[in-house]
């Protein structure tokens, strides 16, 4: 159905208000290069858990996860409880810490800076710049996309004018305010996106005759699944799918592992860790950041499962037989079909919040990563006006880059670029990551050479053995005549389970050979107990 537009232009008012204050706050707030990179390094604890959660959980999660657990079933509530274990407690607890520490120490204002001025090298700062220029704008095409196709279901307009109106949004205020406008907005939106979602659990509920009767209701469901995913290994929708299968090997190695480690290198998660004053905050951090995934995260794949029941007691159709085959259409036609008008008007803000808050991190993210670190820092030596101005500018090329992106992907694409951005981080940052934070033996070349291997490595498997992306491709069909260069179960293999692992042993091996890093800059690195 499509809402009254009054009643939502008065709603969308009010939010874009709220959203421009914070913004206007932020930037009021933002004088020297501390406040614009890490939002002055003082960031309260309450916004620094809103604003992580707000970045890392997207429309992405919402949508396109939400709509993987429509067709696939209720075992992505594995990756909640990785999100909340690794994304949240092994994240702030053990990596915030210490990125902290050593980012005060070097005076690093981004992740890759904090990367390049621990191994001592401007090519990991410009590498891993460039990297995240080149691939982060798919991740941000993709949430660009989930909030578009909101807003193109519930408000009947066109795809393409949706996708402007949040880019324009988000770039106002990424581009004056900086990273304290992005921290202040995030937060607000992530409030937004607490109350959403506890509302839309509860009407699910509701409407499906209780918590037992629901879930009671979806288990019955499994003699119904499509023989197209039976064959794929597919059990029901809440039981995990048959062991060593196609679609396990999807659920567990892409969307659990992939996505659930992958977090622990998301740069514009890691550089929120600099952003806090001291570790007791970091700790503080954590009892708000945790409830705030189980709820936003655990709640999408819950009711995206439970979409099946209520298309069945309606339609007499599954979730991704209503959705034509798009994934990423079951949520916004499920939301529009079940929910009362007002909640679908008061949902869409909750998926701008999302969809506004990942994008201004990634936007600001992508910024830095190429005016700073790769234009400023790499290729001009530190020698190119100031860091701000060059920022923005880079901001400007990524939103561009990200809205290009956003018109032409293809359609179920939500969940399987933000895995696939997810894994490459894993495989090129993690393991560099993991030995400027807690091995002190670790080296330039080691972590240079850990900084290749996982990326092309990764790049590698994506496109000649993993299928879902190899056989779109098509470059291993032209250049060897068949769709991948592996077969049988090589295939469904995500590539972070071979490039991770590949990369730190690269990076020990490589460190362990070469002469160990200077004792007076690992005293500057690690020396300092604030």
């Amino acid at each position: 159905m499509a809402v009254s537009t009054s009643t939502l232009g008065i709603f969308v008012l009010i939010y874009m208000l709220a959203v421009f204050y914070c913004g206007w706050l932020a930037y009021r707030r933002t004088k020297e290069v501390d406040d614009y990179m890490l939002a002055g390094r003082k960031v309260n604890p309450y916004i620094l858990a809103l604003s992580y959660g707000a970045a890392f959980i997207s429309t992405a999660a919402i949508i396109g996860f939400g709509g993987v657990t429509g067709t696939l079933g209720l075992g992505t509530l594995w990756l909640v409880f990785m999100n909340i274990f690794v994304g949240i407690f092994i994240a702030f607890i053990f990596f915030g810490s210490r990125t902290r520490k050593i980012g005060v120490n070097l005076n690093a204002v981004t992740f890759p800076e904090l990367l390049g001025r621990r191994f001592q090298s401007r090519f990991i700062q410009g590498y891993s710049g460039a990297l995240i220029a080149l691939f982060m704008p798919l991740y941000a095409g993709i949430v660009l996309i989930g909030g578009a196709r909101f807003m193109e279901t519930a408000l009947s307009i066109d795809y393409d004018i949706a996708v402007l109106i949040l880019t324009v949004i988000v770039a106002a205020y990424v581009i004056t305010g900086g990273l304290l406008a992005v921290m202040y907005t995030d937060a607000l939106q992530g409030t937004l996106m607490l109350g959403g979602m506890a509302v839309l659990l509860a009407l699910t509920y509701a409407k499906l005759g209780g918590i037992v009767e629901a879930h009671q209701a979806l288990t019955n469901l499994a003699p119904m699944v499509p023989e197209s995913l039976a064959a794929g290994g597919h059990q029901g929708w809440t039981a995990m799918p048959a062991f060593g299968s196609p679609i396990w090997w999807t659920m567990v190695s892409t969307i659990i592992l992939g996505v659930g480690i992958g977090v622990l290198a998301q740069p514009q998660l890691a550089v929120r860790f600099m952003t806090v004053d001291s570790k007791k905050s970091l700790n503080r951090a954590v009892f708000a950041g945790g409830p705030f995934i189980l709820m936003m995260a655990g709640v999408a794949y819950i009711v995206g499962g439970l979409s099946n029941v209520y298309f069945f007691n309606t339609r007499g159709m599954l979730s991704i037989e209503v959705a034509k085959g798009n994934m990423d259409v079951i949520m916004p036609e499920y939301i529009n079909s079940a929910m009362p008008e007002m909640f679908v008007i008061v949902f869409m803000i909750t998926l701008l919040a999302a969809a506004m808050s990942t994008l201004s991190s990634q936007f600001h993210t992508m910024g830095t990563a190429i005016g700073h670190d790769f234009y400023r820092e790499f290729l001009m030596k530190g020698n190119a006006g100031k860091t701000v101005d060059i920022t923005k500018i880079g901001i400007s090329v990524a939103i561009l880059f990200s809205v290009i992106l956003a018109y032409i992907l293809p359609i179920s694409i939500i969940a399987r670029a933000t895995a696939i951005f997810f894994g490459l981080c894993a495989a090129a940052f993690l393991p560099m990551y993991m030995g400027a934070l807690f091995w002190k033996r670790m080296t330039k070349e080691g972590a240079i050479a850990s900084l290749i291997v996982g990326t092309f490595s990764s790049l590698f498997w994506l496109t000649f053995v993993h299928a879902k992306e190899a056989v779109p491709l098509g470059i291993s069909k032209a250049l060897f005549g068949v769709d991948t260069i592996l077969t049988g179960t090589w295939t469904v293999v995500d590539p972070i389970l071979v490039a991770t692992p590949l990369a730190m042993i690269v990076a020990v091996g490589v460190s362990l050979v070469t002469a160990p890093p200077p004792v007076e800059h690992l005293e500057k690195c690690y020396g300092n107990n604030r």
